[in-house]
């Protein structure tokens, strides 16, 4: 059976350590008042995330504009004037669970709709196969692409050309499977055992890659 790891925080905490992989690693820590607040007074915007789940279930995209402090969660948003109140309902939202703060990426868009994009590897006895590139567009109101939130997939060609026509298509595809295997074998190296791994990369409108997310167990 593929060894798994379920913490998104040490999943990021691993690959933070290889430059190759840091580079394109979106800062992150965990979540507190004081992370928060920092983190919103220098990006503008920020993901929430469970440190533990998937399918974009409990993702929380939470802003500052002009004074205003405001988070989405599904199609909710709530508005406030002060950080202090956001954040008390914030910890009402999340309840128990264990969250970490992901500075946001701005995602190139369809329509206005962000899309990203999974790129799934098995190991087999030759090696480690690619399997899948994918784009994965959200639907209409929500931040999060999941097809399980009611996203769409489409083929890692046809998602960017819709989204950054103007970026070589071939190149950033062949640019995703290089971090890949340059990760792969990276997270190999450190969980002996694993099978199979899926990437979630975002790209922002510079058409630069991020890792999203890395999931030992992809759907």
């Amino acid at each position: 059976m593929s060894r798994q790891l379920a913490s998104k925080w040490r999943k990021t905490a691993l690959l933070m350590k290889y430059p190759v992989a840091a580079a394109h690693i979106p800062q992150t820590k965990a979540f507190n008042s004081s992370n928060l607040l920092h983190m919103l007074h220098y990006y503008g915007m920020v993901f929430i995330k469970p440190i533990v789940g998937g399918g974009g279930y409990g993702v929380i995209r939470v802003s500052r504009s002009g004074g205003v402090y405001r988070y989405t969660h599904m199609k909710v948003s709530r508005s406030f004037v002060n950080f202090d109140q956001m954040y008390r309902s914030l910890l009402r939202v999340k309840a128990r669970r264990k969250y970490m703060i992901q500075q946001g990426i701005h995602l190139a868009t369809i329509h206005g709709r962000p899309v990203d994009y999974r790129v799934k590897v098995v190991k087999t006895e030759q090696g480690w196969v690619f399997r899948s590139l994918v784009g994965r567009w959200a639907r209409p109101g929500l931040c999060v692409t999941n097809l399980s939130k009611g996203g769409t997939m489409l083929s890692g060609k046809r998602a960017l050309a819709l989204s950054l026509p103007h970026i070589a298509n071939r190149y950033k595809r062949q640019e995703m499977r290089s971090l890949t295997l340059a990760c792969t074998h990276i997270m190999e190296s450190q969980l002996p055992g694993i099978g199979q791994l899926g990437f979630d990369y975002g790209l922002d409108h510079s058409g630069k890659i991020w890792i999203l997310e890395v999931n030992t167990r992809p759907q």
